[in-house]
C-alpha cells in the first residue's frame, strides 16, 4: 500500500470518471527561477490548493522541468499512488512533453496529466498586482484540478508508415537531406525543378570561411546522391498533387523530358548547330547560351537539356551526325508514388533590384554581387578586373540591397510586403569577395558602403579584419538615408559616383568616384505558392516557409511529416543550410525508421448515439478527409453518421462547435472538461489574504 501523506485525502467527488477509482491528484507549482515566484506567492498558492477535492499532495519547486523537479513528481506518483498530475508552470508548448515523459516513467498514463500555464497567464501579465496574480493562478490551477478529475487514459494513434521520403529541391540542402536519409536505409526520391543539380552553390567559386572551391565541395555530394542505390533522382520534375497524411502521402509528380539522351557523343555538334541564342541564367545574364545546353562544363547530371521555352523545334540539332537520338517532344510524364514524409528544400533567389535602384538597369556598370562572382568565375582575375574593355580601378560594394527595408523609405515588393528582414549572409559574402579582389589585385581601390556589418559566424570576423588590413575603405550610411548612384560629370576619370552621408565621419557628405558599383543583394524566398497550397504548409511574414518553433521544432512544419531544410525557411549560409538538412534528415529517419508513426490522441471522437448525421461537422471542417459521413447499420436501418479519420484530424474543435447534438468532442479536451473548468474558475473560493 502506498504511504499516506501528512494530510487526509479528500473524498472522491461523485461525478469523477471510473466511479470505483479513487482520484488521487498531485499538484505542483513552479517558481520558474523567479519568472513566476517574483510575482506570485507560490508557497501560498500551493497551500491554498491542498484542501481541494482529490488533492493528495501539493508541492513547489524552483524549477519543475529540472531533473530534480521531474524526479519529485515520479517519486510522489509511486509513493502516494497518484493517478492524476497537475503542474502549474510556463506555457504548455515548452514543457508539456517533458512532464508527460516524467509521468510515463513513473508508470502512469502520460495523458492523465494537466499542464497549467501560470507564467504567461498570471505572473507575466499581472506583474504589477502580485495578490491578483496569485488569486488568478489559484483559479487557473483549480480549473486544472477540476479537469484532472475528468481525464481518461489515452493512447497515441498508431499509423503504418511508408519508409520512403520525397525531397523537393536539388540544392545543397536537398542533396544532404536525401543522402543522410538514404544512409539510414530509407528510400528517397529527390526531385529538382531545373535540369541540373547543385542549386545556388554551383554558381559560387569559393565558400567562406574556408575559402575552398565551391564546386569541389559540391560535386562529391552530388555524385554520392546519384550513385546511392536508395535514391532516385528526377530533374525537371515538380510536385503536382498530394493526398494523404503522415506516413502515407500519395504523391503525383510531373516530369518534363530533358530531350537529350544520356551520353550523346554528338552533343558539342548539336549545341553548335542550334540557332537559338538566349541569355544564360547560370551567369545571371552576363553571357549567352544555346537552347540546347549544359549549365556549366562539369555540371551534374553531365548530360545536356533542351530549353523548351526557347526551342523552336527546328530540328537542327537532330540533323548533325549522331544527333538522331535527340527527342524534340516535350510532353511530360506523370509519376505516382507513396511516401511517408516530405522534405521541402526549395532554396532561395537573389534579390533582383528594381529599375533605377542604385542605378541598376540604368547603368551597365551597376551589377549585383552574384553577377560579379560569376563574371570573375568566367573571366578570372589574372589579368585584372576588366569591365566593358576598361580596367576597374575603383569598385564600390553597397550592402543591404533588398534587405532591412524601411517603410516610407523603400518600396514594397509586388505582393505589398517590405523586405524588412536581414539576409544575414550578404555581409560576409561581400567582405569575402572584397578580400579576394585585394589579394589578387592589390592596386584596386575597394569601397565598402554599409549600413551595419554582421559577420556573425565562426571565422567570419576575420574577413572584416583582413579587409581592414588590406586597406578596404569603409563608409557607413543610415538606413533612412541610403546612398545614391549617379553618372559622373562628362570628362570625369571614373564614370559613376556614389553620393552619401558617411556616419563614420559624423555625417560628412561624400562623393565616391567609381568604375563599378556592386550591389550586395539579399535573399528572397522562391515562389513556392503551389507547394504551400498542395502541402498545406505556411509562410512567415518574410514569405519564407514557417517552422513550428525556431528553437524547439526548428525544421518541422505544422503538417506532420512535412519538414524544411535550408534556405526554404530563411537566409542561411552553406554551413547552416547543411546543418538544417541534417536536422531534417534526422527528424524523418526517426519518424519513419520503425515503419510506423505515433500521433497525439487529441483528435475528434464521435458519439454515435448522439450523432444524427446532420453533416454540419463536415461542412465546417478545414482539413481534407478529416471527417466524413458514412452509411452504416443502426438497429437494422441504414443511417449516415460522422466518422473521423484520426490521421487527418488536427483536433481544432471546429466540428465540436458546429454539431447541434454535442455528438463530437476532442479527446483530452472534451465538453465535459470545459464545463468542469468553467465551474471551477467561477466557484466561490476562499480569498487569499494579504501577507
Amino acid at each position: 500500500m502506498p504511504e499516506k501523506p501528512e494530510k487526509n485525502t479528500p473524498t472522491n467527488p461523485p461525478d469523477a470518471p471510473n466511479g470505483e477509482e479513487e482520484i488521487r491528484i498531485g499538484v505542483y507549482s513552479c517558481y520558474c527561477g523567479g519568472n513566476i515566484s517574483d510575482v506570485i506567492d507560490v508557497e501560498r498558492l500551493a497551500e491554498s490548493l491542498k484542501g481541494q477535492p482529490g488533492v493528495v499532495v501539493s508541492r513547489t519547486d524552483m524549477s519543475m522541468c529540472s531533473d530534480a523537479g521531474q524526479a519529485m513528481v515520479e517519486e510522489d506518483i509511486r509513493k502516494y499512488g497518484l493517478n492524476r498530475v497537475v503542474i502549474g508552470a510556463c506555457k504548455p508548448s515548452l514543457h508539456e512533453g517533458t512532464f508527460r515523459g516524467a509521468v510515463a516513467r513513473a508508470g502512469l498514463n502520460p495523458y492523465l496529466y494537466e499542464h497549467v500555464g501560470i507564467r504567461e497567464q498570471a505572473s507575466w501579465v499581472h506583474h504589477d498586482d502580485p495578490l491578483g496574480a496569485t488569486e488568478k493562478a489559484k483559479r487557473l490551477m483549480s480549473a486544472g484540478i477540476a479537469k484532472a478529475f475528468k481525464l481518461e487514459p489515452l493512447e497515441p494513434i498508431q499509423l503504418e508508415a511508408e519508409q520512403h521520403t520525397l525531397v523537393i529541391g536539388g540544392g545543397i540542402s536537398g542533396l544532404q537531406s536525401a543522402l543522410k536519409i538514404a544512409e539510414t536505409g530509407l528510400q528517397v526520391t529527390l526531385i529538382e525543378k531545373s535540369p541540373f543539380l547543385g542549386g545556388r552553390m554551383s554558381q559560387l567559386e569559393s565558400v567562406f570561411p574556408t575559402g575552398e572551391n565551391a564546386r569541389d565541395l559540391l560535386h562529391p555530394v552530388i555524385d554520392k546522391v546519384l550513385a546511392h542505390p536508395k535514391i532516385s533522382v528526377h530533374t525537371r520534375t515538380e510536385l503536382t498533387a498530394v493526398k494523404g497524411y503522415v506516413g502515407d502521402f500519395q504523391i503525383e509528380l510531373t516530369k518534363t523530358p530533358r530531350g537529350v539522351p544520356e551520353g550523346l557523343l554528338a552533343l558539342d555538334a548539336a549545341i553548335e548547330a542550334c540557332p537559338e541564342v538566349v541569355s544564360d541564367e547560370f551567369n545571371y545574364g552576363l553571357t549567352e547560351r544555346k537552347a540546347i545546353y549544359k549549365a556549366y562544363a562539369d555540371c551534374r547530371p553531365a548530360d545536356a537539356a533542351i530549353d523548351w521555352a526557347n526551342c523552336t523545334r527546328c530540328g537542327a540539332c537532330q540533323k548533325v551526325e549522331g544527333g538522331e537520338g535527340i527527342n524534340l517532344d516535350p510532353t511530360p510524364e506523370t509519376i505516382e508514388l507513396k511516401v511517408g514524409a516530405v522534405v521541402v528544400a526549395t532554396g532561395f533567389s537573389p534579390y533582383e533590384p528594381r529599375q533605377g535602384e542604385y542605378g541598376y538597369g540604368e547603368s551597365s556598370r551597376v551589377i549585383t554581387l552574384p553577377q560579379l562572382i560569376r563574371y570573375a568565375g568566367v573571366h578570372g582575375l589574372k589579368d585584372g578586373l576588366m569591365w566593358e574593355g576598361k580596367p576597374v580601378r575603383n569598385i564600390g560594394f553597397v550592402h543591404c540591397v533588398g534587405s532591412r527595408h524601411l517603410e516610407g523609405v523603400h518600396e514594397p515588393q509586388d505582393d505589398g510586403v517590405l523586405n524588412d528582414y536581414c539576409s544575414r549572409v550578404c555581409c560576409t559574402a561581400t567582405l569575402h569577395v572584397a578580400d579576394l579582389l585585394k589579394k589578387n589585385l592589390p592596386d584596386i581601390n575597394v569601397f565598402d558602403i554599409f549600413e551595419d556589418i554582421r559577420t556573425y559566424g565562426r571565422g567570419h570576423e576575420e574577413y572584416y579584419i583582413e579587409a581592414s588590413d588590406r586597406m578596404v575603405t569603409f563608409l557607413r550610411f543610415h538606413g533612412d538615408e541610403p546612398p545614391t548612384v549617379v553618372k559622373a560629370p562628362a570628362g570625369d576619370e571614373h564614370p559613376l559616383q556614389i553620393h552619401m552621408k558617411d556616419y563614420l565621419t559624423w555625417g560628412e557628405e561624400l562623393e565616391v568616384p567609381l568604375d563599378l558599383v556592386v550591389l550586395a543583394v539579399g535573399m528572397m524566398p522562391n515562389d513556392v505558392d503551389d507547394l504551400v497550397r498542395l502541402l498545406k504548409i505556411s509562410k512567415g511574414n518574410d514569405r519564407f516557409l514557417l517552422e513550428v518553433h525556431p528553437k524547439l521544432q526548428p525544421v518541422e512544419t505544422a503538417v506532420p511529416a512535412v519538414v524544411l531544410a535550408g534556405t526554404a525557411q530563411g537566409p542561411m549560409t552553406i554551413q547552416e543550410s547543411s546543418a538544417a538538412a541534417m536536422a531534417a534528415a534526422a527528424k524523418v529517419s526517426v519518424l519513419l525508421g520503425e515503419g510506423s508513426v505515433e500521433l497525439e490522441p487529441f483528435v475528434a471522437r464521435v458519439d454515435l448515439e448522439r450523432c444524427t448525421g446532420s453533416g454540419a461537422c463536415v461542412e465546417v471542417c478545414c482539413y481534407e478527409d478529416a471527417i466524413s459521413l458514412e452509411t452504416m447499420l443502426v438497429d437494422g436501418k441504414e443511417v449516415q453518421r460522422a466518422v473521423v479519420n484520426p490521421a487527418n484530424c488536427a483536433g481544432c474543435g471546429v466540428c465540436v462547435s458546429a454539431c447541434p447534438n454535442r455528438a463530437l468532442s476532442v479527446m483530452g479536451w472534451t465538453l465535459d472538461h470545459y464545463d468542469a473548468m468553467v465551474d471551477a474558475i467561477t466557484a466561490d473560493l476562499p480569498q487569499l489574504e494579504v501577507a
